[in-house]
């Protein structure tokens, strides 16, 4: 077979269609890369040398019908994909940044409404305090008192000449029971919680509230009965000393209850200091105050 005939025939043949590529020497080959999915890949002709193509002429030449490569579709331009969100299961949850520590806030009190203190509950008022006044028994008249001496005389009910020495008193019962002592203004303000004087009028079913005490502030002279009616209801006396009523003094004697001018009774004793530590004194003194106010 005629070579140019055979080399114009597959030069008419393969019209349009390059035959071999020439690799440019300064160029460096491509990297084959993947190809993306989707997209089918597209085959590379290799471009057939001279003597593949003298070679293949003759079993070209004998197929009966040649079939003509067709030309590849044209793709259509790769459409972006919507990216996928992740899976919210598949994510982590991020660690919240861990900052310095704040001490906890107090949410701030709402203020509150005044409420109005309340009212201060109606003062009851004491029981008017009621007073115990003693029933005398009868008692013997004092003695008279002697015949007065040349300078002397003798005091009264109504006048007497040692009216002008003073007395204190403590209690507010005037119409009460008198009790005579002769002390120190010190001891006088502490006889009121004295133990012996108190469980004595107990005994006779009275309170310090129910008693009048008399201190009377003279070295050696008595207070006058007149001057002590001025004051006082004076109708009965207890006496813890000597010579501390006037008109007693020459008429009485320690622990022998007596009546003086009809109206007033009266019982002299030893102090009350002697009494607290003497128990015979003490048994006299009871026996007395029985005669004098229990009957």
């Amino acid at each position: 077979m005629d070579t140019a005939a055979t080399l114009s025939f597959f030069q008419s043949f393969y019209a349009n269609t390059p035959l071999y590529v020439v690799a440019e020497p300064s160029r460096p080959e491509p990297v084959a890369t993947e190809a993306p999915v989707g997209l089918s890949a597209t085959p590379i002709v290799e471009a057939p040398t001279a003597a593949s193509a003298i070679s293949a002429a003759p079993r070209a030449a004998e197929a009966a019908s040649v079939i003509l490569p067709t030309a590849a579709p044209a793709l259509a331009p790769p459409q972006a994909t919507a990216s996928k969100l992740p899976s919210l299961g598949s994510l982590k949850a991020a660690s919240p940044t861990v900052g310095p520590t704040l001490p906890p806030v107090a949410a701030p009190t709402p203020p509150q409404p005044a409420i109005p203190p309340p009212a201060a509950p109606a003062p009851v008022e004491a029981a008017a305090y009621q007073p115990t006044n003693l029933t005398l028994a009868e008692l013997p008249a004092a003695t008279p008192a002697p015949a007065a001496q040349a300078g002397r005389i003798q005091p009264t009910p109504t006048q007497s000449p040692v009216a002008h020495v003073p007395f204190a008193t403590l209690g507010s019962n005037a119409r009460g029971l008198v009790i005579l002592v002769r002390m120190s203004p010190e001891q006088f303000r502490k006889l009121p919680r004295n133990v012996f004087l108190n469980n004595l009028l107990k005994a006779i079913r009275l309170v310090m509230e129910d008693v009048v005490l008399v201190n009377v502030e003279h070295e050696k002279f008595p207070v006058a009965l007149c001057s002590l009616r001025q004051h006082l209801h004076a109708r009965q006396f207890l006496a813890f000393g000597k010579n501390l009523l006037d008109v007693a003094v020459y008429t009485t004697q320690p622990y022998e209850p007596v009546l003086l001018y009809g109206d007033t009774a009266f019982l002299g004793a030893g102090e009350i200091d002697m009494l607290e530590y003497d128990a015979g004194r003490k048994k006299q003194l009871w026996q007395a105050i029985q005669r004098m106010f229990l009957g």
